[in-house]
């Protein structure tokens, strides 16, 4: 990756481009057989025989010092599968600052915009192919070398990766297309100040990972809560693959299976099976461990953030907007008579 970013950059083209690096990295390597390891981890396209590269000394961690994040079982399986994702990031670093330095000697460090970002959050419970936050809530780091002023400082606006297209059409002053209507909005006025209303809630879908992995849900997040409908909430949410194979997931099944204590905050009985409406009032509750949805305290926060999320829903043409009690048909919700 670093050899072709040095090609494309030093071409003759002096058009303004768009340089897009998608990392294999931290992924678990291999579906018949998913681990993390120095010598396992693809980096680059995922060929065999690419684990280790030139540029990069290996860090390991060790397990019993790693923090295990809320969200997932605090046991030694975790545990070793969160400190060799470690192994992995550190290796994303060095081949993120590859590309940096790339782009620094051919000359376009200086005028060229440059955003980090991903597209889900890691794959353990509760995490990727999920809408709970740490499955959506994503790194997001901007560096802009006209906007010098906010270099090395953070916010707290509520983006989603809907706004880099925007984003990047700004930058190249390019008028969006008025045939599609492209959600989101550029995040340069961000990078001059944070702006004071208007930015506080975001929208997040997820339909299946894995062809087999067909679980649509929708959600809508303020600064102080998440309100998720879970479409199909009658089937069993499914698992992918590489998670399943994980020593985290398996433990949890052993541990289920042998009716054992797994040191989670859910049992594998409430992962899979979830009610229709999650509400969590992120304030009193940012571990979104307990479901206020049908609690009376919070009749009008449901109405007001289901009522915003149809809204979307309807704006963005979702043909989902009318399940799980109905089908469209044209403009038009159409019973199904399901009881539901």
């Amino acid at each position: 990756m670093k050899e072709l970013a040095r090609k494309f950059l030093s071409s003759n083209d002096t058009r303004p481009f768009l340089l897009y690096v998608a990392f294999h990295d931290p992924h678990r390597c291999l579906h018949e057989n998913p681990k993390y390891g120095i010598f396992c981890e693809n980096f680059g396209n995922g060929e065999p025989g690419m684990g280790l590269i030139p540029d990069w000394t290996p860090v390991v961690y060790d397990p019993q010092e790693v923090q295990i994040p809320y969200f997932v079982p605090d046991t030694a399986s975790s545990k070793l599968d969160i400190a060799a994702q470690y192994t992995t990031i550190g290796r994303m670093d060095t081949g993120i600052g590859l590309i940096l330095e790339e782009l620094r000697t051919a000359g376009y460090e200086d005028n060229t915009l440059v955003i980090y970002s991903s597209d889900n959050g890691i794959p353990f419970p509760n995490g990727r192919t999920n809408l709970y936050d740490p499955g959506v809530r994503e790194p997001l780091i901007i560096s802009s070398p006209i906007h010098r002023q906010r270099w090395g400082q953070e916010t707290d606006v509520m983006v989603t990766l809907q706004d880099l297209t925007l984003t990047v059409l700004d930058t190249f002053h390019v008028k969006p297309p008025t045939k599609v209507k492209l959600q989101g909005r550029s995040l340069l006025p961000v990078l001059t100040r944070d702006p004071s209303v208007g930015w506080d809630t975001v929208f997040a879908s997820h339909s299946l990972h894995e062809v087999t992995m067909y679980y649509p849900m929708r959600s809508i997040r303020t600064l102080r809560y998440k309100l998720i409908h879970n479409l199909n909430y009658l089937m069993p949410f499914p698992i992918d693959q590489d998670f399943y194979l994980s020593p985290t997931f398996q433990q949890i099944l052993t541990a289920t299976e042998q009716g054992l204590p797994t040191n989670w905050t859910k049992t594998l009985q409430q992962y899979y099976y979830r009610p229709e409406w999650e509400l969590f009032d992120l304030q009193s509750d940012p571990q979104e461990l307990t479901n206020m949805a049908a609690d009376p305290r919070y009749k009008a926060v449901m109405q007001s953030l289901r009522h915003q999320l149809r809204t979307w829903m309807n704006v963005t043409s979702d043909p989902w907007i009318c399940a799980p009690q109905g089908v469209l048909e044209g403009d038009t919700c159409r019973p199904l008579y399901n009881r539901l």
